[in-house]
């Protein structure tokens, strides 16, 4: 016989926090617990390894939806496997390009830093890159630094 644990037991036991346990139940993600005269949730063994499955789901950093779908997947036993690593691979797809964006990202602000003084001159090409709100990275000629005009993500002129 299933253990029966509630929120508080259940999320420590998890690694989910109650309040996402709720969030997950309000979306549809997981099942709603059944509930003691009281009204207080519990959960049994079952859901403690569908909360640890999201959790460890999300920690690979799949989206909900992506998650929604495993979901299915491991509560079909019949499925084929293909589905799943398709899935998967999908997944490392989306991530190599986070990874590209950030390296970008990265790219940009190390050039920004490089160009700027660190001083105690108040003119800062990081500022205002910031302060121009266009994406550009576009630093006005005349201020003293390497221009940065045209630059985009990745450090790369337009």
């Amino acid at each position: 016989m299933d253990r029966l644990m509630n929120i508080g037991q259940a999320a420590k036991a998890s690694g989910v926090s109650a309040k996402m346990i709720r969030h997950y139940e309000s979306l549809g993600l997981f099942p709603e617990a059944a509930r003691t005269d009281s009204g207080y949730r519990q959960y049994s063994d079952k859901e403690l390894a569908t909360l640890r499955f999201i959790r460890q789901s999300r920690d690979l950093g799949f989206s909900l939806e992506q998650i929604r779908e495993l979901l299915g997947l491991w509560q079909n036993r019949k499925r084929p496997s293909r589905h799943v690593k398709a899935l998967a691979q999908a997944h490392i797809l989306e991530l190599e390009q986070k990874l590209q964006e950030l390296q970008a990202m990265k790219a940009t602000l190390e050039h920004l830093v490089h160009c700027c003084h660190g001083d105690d001159r108040p003119d800062c090409p990081i500022i205002e890159t910031l302060a121009q709100g266009n994406g550009t990275g576009a630093v006005e000629p005349g201020h003293g630094h390497a221009r940065t005009a045209g630059l985009r993500p990745g450090g790369r002129s337009t």
